[in-house]
């Protein structure tokens, strides 16, 4: 259950390969109160192998945290669609829903993966390894890393991975979670799409290997 619109209102009466972040905007000090039930499902999480915090809500946009919505698409129930411009993913569901999650991505257009992928491997707790691309433009800070990063609470994939290949090949792009959860709503990776890490774990927990993913333009229309 999410919380609702009306739910919302009353609780503010005073209103990767690469996947690592490069800079943060400001978040703003005031934020209006924020509601109980999202207290609830950002809450730290017990069962994992290493700690998954609280998020700190206050310095979240209320915009960005995961609802359900009305979305009008042709795509299929269980695709996921990430829309850059807005620093929305939607998971598709039947009668014109979709369950809506902030996210983060590239910093430059030109870094974000677009069109269409499948959803082949998912992982949990993953490795992070940057890509050669990342080594060679800035050696001295991806090349310690150049052998992987073992999962674990500083690897910045965070507790869930989910990758995204075309034409059997591995994309290096990835739908992840996040050490930083402050640069939700902002373009901060180096390409990849990262959410809070309650709302991977949601989206992993709903969406089967095979499934289908479309990253639309900065544009918010569909790339082929």
């Amino acid at each position: 259950m999410f919380p609702t619109r009306r739910s919302l209102l009353a609780g503010t009466p005073l209103l990767v390969a690469g996947c690592v972040t490069r800079e943060q905007r400001p978040v703003a000090t005031l934020r209006p109160p924020v509601d109980p039930a999202y207290t609830a499902l950002y809450a730290a999480l017990d069962g994992e192998p290493f700690p998954v915090p609280a998020v700190d809500l206050s310095a979240i946009d209320p915009r960005f945290l995961r609802r359900e919505v009305a979305y009008a698409t042709a795509e299929p129930p269980g695709t996921i669609m990430v829309d850059p411009s807005a620093r929305y993913a939607y998971l598709v569901r039947e009668g014109g829903r979709a369950i809506r999650y902030g996210v983060g991505v590239g910093r430059d257009e030109a870094f974000n993966f677009r069109g269409a992928a499948v959803i082949a491997r998912k992982a949990q707790w993953p490795r992070w390894t940057p890509t050669q691309a990342m080594i060679k433009r800035e050696p001295e800070r991806y090349g310690p890393y150049a052998g992987g990063l073992p999962g674990g609470a500083g690897n910045p994939l965070g507790p869930r991975a989910l990758y995204l290949y075309r034409d059997g090949g591995d994309t290096l792009y990835r739908l992840h979670g996040t050490t930083e959860p402050q640069t939700i709503g902002t373009m901060v990776s180096s390409g990849c799409v990262r959410f809070l890490n309650q709302d991977i774990i949601d989206l992993y927990a709903r969406v089967p290997v095979a499934s289908r993913a479309v990253v639309l333009a900065a544009s918010g229309t569909a790339a082929s």
